[in-house]
């Protein structure tokens, strides 16, 4: 089994960061870390033992929903679907875009605007759609390539 379940301190660290970032006050998942930085939460009925047991029966290789990505040290990158399930409490760091940006970000482009550095949520009217990076004068497309728009 290559996941690792994340202490309560260190669930209050990641917690701490997301509302820094993104107003984001509780995660109410357990939250476990599989290969490459990448936190999953799950939030089935089953308990750490009966995850770990159904580990050494089978070959678990995922377990709950992808939603974040620890990049640097204090750096956490929010998956799509995180943004879909943590709605209600994201208050900050929030880019609104216009129709034709939607359209360029929505194919995987990045868009000029200017934000303030680092990373931010994009939204179009009032709609969460993604998460990119700023450098101030340009954000970055941090869209999957599979649910990007084709041409």
């Amino acid at each position: 089994m290559n996941i690792r379940f994340i202490r309560a301190s260190e669930k209050k660290r990641i917690t701490e960061n997301l509302n820094k970032q993104f107003g984001i006050e509780k995660l109410p998942y357990l939250l476990i870390e599989s290969g490459k930085e990448r936190i999953r939460g799950f939030s089935g009925s089953l308990s750490k033992d009966e995850i770990i047991l159904i580990a050494q029966l089978t070959n678990i290789e995922s377990i709950g929903i992808y939603l974040i990505k620890k990049e640097k040290e204090n750096d956490l990158r929010l998956s799509l679907d995180a943004i879909h399930l943590l709605k209600d409490q994201i208050n900050k760091n929030i880019v609104e875009i216009n129709e034709s940006q939607l359209h360029d970000w929505l194919r995987g482009k990045d868009i000029e605007i200017k934000a303030e550095k680092g990373n931010v949520i994009i939204q179009f009217k009032g709609d969460l759609i993604g998460f990119g990076k700023s450098n101030g004068e340009k954000i970055y497309n941090y869209i999957p390539k599979d649910r990007r728009l084709k041409k």
